[in-house]
């Protein structure tokens, strides 16, 4: 029997979220029943030869000057007429304009689109636009309940068309204690410190950064054990490590810069705090629930679905530098709970965001999709 063949659409394959989702379809549907590719802008990173690794082609097409550029368009439907996919899936803001625009020219008998953000600053316009795109599509997929709200009350999509698949992830390795120790040392981060974490892109208008540097300059002559570990590169970077400087706190916090592998870092945390002013989903948090680290976070887009609190950590309002800094010293003050709220939030992590329960839920799709679809009912497996 024909093997399914699945077109993903993205902007830039590099290191986040969206690219390590298409990493895991790569590797774990069923390759008897799927054959997967990639058309996206531009690589870098280690993904792009991960996904090829996986049986998994990409083929960039260029950087387009506008979400129209018809040289872009031309080179992904080039794409579609060699790959001739079933279903096509777009996920990002541009990479579902290419699936919708590319996949109606070419007769694509399965479209998809994916938001896979919270995009509270996104003009009228666009939301209009997409809402357009979103007639062209059979399902829009939202990767968290804050998505699917902003595609059907603020883009105002058929609510019909959407459907919820919530983000998943591999679980992250456990290390042993002496490994823990033994990667302390390469940070020079004693044993005994208490280790306050961030893992993500340094754009601050979008990760606050700075709240988190300032909150814990506010605790830390109280607590000299605590440190401060920030992974991750971006363009704020040297601008956040001025601001530490400035605080009379650089000795106490520690750029490790980015990162393929994220696995020791976490392992080496004592809570894990993410503060941004916006996210969708955050994948870094159930990062984080499946080492077992108690979580504190913004209320913001999808974060309060997956970081219950009280139970697995710790909520506060956006840029409430004064609400974090007294979490992030009751969290140190109390280190039972905290390892209790860790041990729930690895159970729910485990339970509701696995890449097993993500796989499945992404295969269930497609094959629904296949098998309504009279042109490719045929190759319903």
């Amino acid at each position: 029997m024909s093997k399914i063949r699945v077109l993903h659409c993205l902007q830039t394959i590099g290191s986040g979220g969206v690219e390590q989702r298409r990493l895991l379809l790569a590797k774990n549907l069923d390759k008897n029943k799927y054959e997967q590719a990639v058309v996206c802008t531009e690589t870098f990173g280690i993904i792009p030869n991960q996904l090829v690794e996986a049986d998994c082609h990409v083929f960039p097409v260029g950087t387009p000057k506008h979400p129209f550029d018809p040289k872009i368009h031309r080179n992904v439907m080039q794409v579609i007429k060699d790959f001739k996919p079933h279903i096509i899936h777009g996920a990002v803001f541009e990479g579902v304009t290419m699936a919708a625009i590319c996949g109606t020219l070419s007769r694509v008998p399965i479209i998809i689109g994916e938001e896979t953000s919270d995009p509270i600053n996104r003009k009228l316009r666009a939301n209009l636009l997409l809402k357009t795109l979103s007639l062209l599509t059979n399902k829009m997929v939202g990767v968290s309940p804050a998505s699917c709200d902003y595609l059907v009350n603020k883009a105002f999509v058929n609510k019909s068309k959407v459907i919820l698949i919530n983000n998943g992830i591999e679980p992250t390795l456990n290390l042993s204690e002496s490994q823990k120790n033994t990667f302390r040392q390469t940070l020079n981060i004693h044993n005994d410190s208490f280790v306050i974490g961030f893992v993500g892109r340094l754009l601050d208008n979008h990760k606050r950064i700075s709240d988190l540097i300032i909150a814990f300059s506010r605790i830390s002559n109280k607590n000299p054990q605590a440190q401060l570990l920030i992974v991750g590169d971006g363009p704020d970077k040297v601008l956040l490590m001025q601001l530490a400087d400035n605080l009379n706190i650089s000795e106490k916090v520690i750029f490790s810069g980015y990162q393929s592998d994220t696995t020791p870092f976490f392992n080496i945390m004592d809570v894990f705090v993410l503060p941004s002013a916006r996210e969708a989903f955050g994948l870094v948090l159930v990062e984080a629930m499946f080492t077992k680290i108690p979580i504190i976070a913004s209320r913001v887009g999808g974060i309060p679905y997956i970081v219950k609190d009280g139970l697995s950590g710790f909520l506060f309002e956006p840029t409430d530098i004064e609400s974090l800094a007294t979490l992030l010293q009751y969290m140190i003050n109390n280190p039972l709970e905290a390892a209790g709220m860790g041990s729930y939030g690895y159970e729910i992590a485990t339970k509701e965001f696995s890449s097993q329960r993500y796989i499945k839920d992404v295969d269930n799709l497609y094959q629904k999709l296949i098998k309504n679809n009279p042109i490719t009912s045929h190759l319903i497996h």
